[in-house]
């Protein structure tokens, strides 16, 4: 069975950082790419940045792209987001997911991943 964990997020002022972090059981965790997703209060849910097998590999959504990193640890089987230059506009419950990675492709929609974290509460405030 297949699990994904999430720690991490509360309640920040606008330029602060925050993490969170996601572990991962029931899978062979090297051979999955990673993802972390948000959705604001209202709207969809929306990628902001995947890590493919190889950690070289990644995307960040123009949104986050040079105030949020990925990174993956395989040996805890781990995924990381850290998140610094927070704004208001980054408030949003934020779910980490898993699909496996077949081709060097990124998997970059929701209903490519079939694993989902439980989802985490991320409040910036003005």
């Amino acid at each position: 069975q297949v699990q994904l964990v999430q720690s991490g997020g509360g309640l920040v002022q606008a330029g602060g950082s925050l993490s969170l972090s996601c572990a991962a059981s029931g899978l062979t965790f090297s051979t999955y790419a990673l993802a972390w997703f948000r959705q604001p209060p209202g709207k969809e849910r929306e990628i902001i940045v995947v890590i493919g097998r190889n950690s070289g590999h990644s995307y960040e959504a123009d949104s986050v792209k040079g105030r949020f990193t990925i990174s993956r640890d395989n040996a805890k089987s781990t995924v990381y987001l850290q998140m610094s230059s927070l704004k208001p506009e980054d408030t949003a419950v934020y779910y980490c997911a898993a699909a496996y990675q077949e081709l060097w492709e990124l998997p970059k929609l929701s209903r490519d991943y079939p694993y989902w974290g439980q989802g985490t509460q991320v409040t910036v405030s003005s």
